[in-house]
């Protein structure tokens, strides 16, 4: 099994994608409350595999404080890059840039960024590749929403709140049998 957990809240009044903002004190309770459902759930794992983002990084060495294993850093993890747009404020960016303000369209590209099109067919290739079980993964919402418009036959689309992946949340990734949900 495979526990796909999204870090813990950073300030969202910035553009996130392949920014290095660090959680903030309430992104920071989050994870605790999840690192404790973790260990009173007792759920099997043996690695963690995390984004390298700053935020997904804090998120697993929270998660790791009582285990002591090799944190593994894969960019493949990463969120949706947003390419100029990372790490701005939101009000400048949406000011310099309106159409990403509320962008509709699956293919448009965020300037020397990603389209959702690209980021859903770079999990589907990493989906594929995947060849450990048993491990938590902490990664994005961007990241696990495209696991669940693969494994569900879903065409993608730009609902991000539609399958529940809150900050901290956790959800159980079965390959074997193709399926996820979400558990915390």
């Amino acid at each position: 099994m495979i526990y796909l957990i999204r870090h813990g809240l950073d300030d969202e009044n910035y553009i996130g994608g392949y920014s290095n903002a660090p959680l903030i004190p309430d992104g920071i309770r989050q994870i605790i409350c999840t690192r404790n459902f973790i260990e009173i759930s007792d759920l099997n794992f043996n690695k963690i595999y995390s984004s390298d983002i700053l935020r997904a990084q804090q998120t697993a060495n929270i998660i790791n404080k009582n285990y002591k294993l090799n944190i593994i850093y894969d960019k493949n993890l990463r969120e949706l890059d947003k390419g100029k747009l990372t790490g701005m404020n939101k009000a400048i960016a949406y000011y310099k840039y309106p159409l990403y303000s509320n962008l509709k369209d699956i293919n448009i590209k965020y300037p020397d960024g990603e389209s959702m099109q690209n980021l859903y067919d770079r999990i589907y290739k990493y989906l594929n590749s995947i060849d450990y079980d048993d491990a938590i993964v902490v990664t994005h919402r961007g990241v696990i929403n495209m696991i669940y418009y693969i494994l569900n036959n879903i065409n993608l689309d730009m609902q991000k709140e539609r399958f529940g992946v809150d900050h901290g949340s956790v959800h159980e990734l079965d390959l074997n049998k193709k399926k996820i949900k979400r558990i915390f």
